[in-house]
């Protein structure tokens, strides 16, 4: 059995629509101005992006969970982009597709806001 990590990722609904159209597995490709592409390590913060800045900007906001394999995801740096809960993790756009590779299960929304 693999062990897994645990992410989150907070989400307006086209990229959500990219991943539905993945079957659920996998995270579309970055846009050109977007060369990182940053789950988060905690619930509360993914809660906090979507709510607060995916509303805002795109009339809804989506909370997901999904679990990688945990050796795979250990070569990505863990970047705290605040405060102590404030946790990212930094994966290239370029390897994107080989990090969706690893993502054990399917991609679940958990929460939706309007």
């Amino acid at each position: 059995m693999t062990e897994t990590l645990t992410l989150w990722r907070p989400t307006g609904p086209n990229e959500l629509a990219l991943v539905e159209a993945s079957g659920w597995r996998r995270w579309p490709p970055r846009l050109p101005d977007q060369p990182i592409f940053y789950p988060v390590l905690n619930e509360d913060y993914a809660i906090r992006i979507a709510r607060d800045w995916n509303v805002p900007a795109s009339g809804a906001g989506f909370v997901t969970r999904f679990e990688v394999d945990a050796a795979f995801a250990a070569r990505y740096p863990v970047r705290q982009a605040g405060g102590d809960t404030i946790l990212e993790l930094w994966v290239p756009a370029e390897e994107l597709d080989e990090f969706n590779d690893h993502i054990v299960g399917v991609i679940e929304v958990v929460r939706e806001f309007r």
